[in-house]
């Protein structure tokens, strides 16, 4: 079934309202924004790749608050164990049962802070519930929600005394991106009168209408031209000759729900190549693996990605729906 025209209308006025709502708390950062919410409507999660003070935790506090949800921050350390995020059984002497405590990954937006000073094991205790939107602890399954949206983020600079994200956790984020520093209009408007409070923000919609948005934006019509160049894209990036990883089928799938997700939030009933092309490097770039040769010479796999695009070639027409 087709998202109509009616329901893209709505769609795109209730994400707009949305976007203008994040950015009274975050000033300058429309894309970003729009990034995160279309990463949240897709099903996805977000992984931030940023220094520290540019406002990561106002953007997951302030979304939470425009969704009506419930947010949490976990601070990763080296001593930070699997249970501390996902949850523990406890015993309860009085009772004579064991009573499960919930951990912070229970709520709409979680705030990963920082995710690479964990060990391995202590990220790996997202993958379940990242890809499943569930975790199950002592043989029982339980899920966690929706809308569910993990924002995650790791210090550039700062490498030392880190672990570095394996490939299987980084093909699990939706999209990579970097609020940055503010320009210098935003950068006076928030030194003159600063970003809005978290809480003064007006809730715009219900998590339960944010999950019916999240199924109109899974109904956007893809052209099959479309889903061709999408998977020339992604065969491109696996012979590039500076790759020694590409991108998997799970990317070639993230790349074609976040276009689907941001076709409605323009107002129309189908994706297009621009679509495609607009999203590419965030939802692509992170999951390349370049041969240490081609790192050595400054080669970013933001520049593969933007080459991939020029070399192929976008459909010029649309097959009718």
């Amino acid at each position: 079934m087709t998202i109509t025209p009616e329901q893209a209308t709505w769609f795109a006025q209730t994400f707009a309202a949305l976007a203008d709502n994040v950015e009274r708390a975050v000033l300058g950062k429309r894309h970003v924004v729009e990034l995160v919410l279309t990463a949240m409507l897709s099903e996805g999660h977000v992984l931030l790749e940023d220094v520290p003070g540019t406002g990561k935790t106002s953007l997951a506090r302030a979304v939470a608050q425009s969704v009506q949800g419930t947010t949490t921050r976990i601070q990763f350390t080296p001593d930070l164990l699997p249970g501390d995020i996902t949850g523990i059984t406890v015993y309860d002497q009085k009772t004579g049962e064991f009573e499960f405590h919930q951990g912070p990954v229970f709520a709409n937006i979680v705030l990963a802070d920082e995710i690479n000073r964990a060990s391995p094991k202590t990220q790996s205790a997202l993958l379940e519930v990242m890809e499943e939107g569930h975790v199950t602890i002592d043989g029982v399954t339980r899920p966690v929600g929706k809308p569910f949206l993990v924002l995650a983020t790791q210090n550039p600079v700062e490498q030392a005394g880190t672990y570095r994200l394996p490939e299987a956790q980084l093909d699990r984020f939706l999209l990579r991106t970097s609020l940055g520093y503010p320009d210098h209009a935003a950068t006076v408007r928030i030194l003159d009168r600063g970003a809005a409070p978290i809480g003064e923000l007006a809730p715009i919609i219900t998590p339960g209408a944010l999950a019916g948005m999240a199924e109109l934006a899974a109904d956007v019509y893809v052209d099959a031209l479309v889903l061709d160049y999408i998977a020339r894209i992604v065969d491109a990036t696996r012979s590039a000759d500076e790759v020694r990883l590409g991108v998997s089928i799970r990317g070639a799938l993230a790349l074609t729900r976040a276009a689907r997700a941001t076709a409605a939030a323009q107002g129309r009933t189908y994706a297009t190549p621009d679509d495609v092309k607009r999203l590419a490097v965030a939802v692509l770039a992170h999951r390349l693996i370049l041969h240490p040769e081609a790192e050595f010479d400054g080669v970013t796999a933001e520049a593969v990605i933007g080459q991939v695009l020029l070399d192929v070639t976008p459909p010029t027409r649309r097959e009718s729906a």
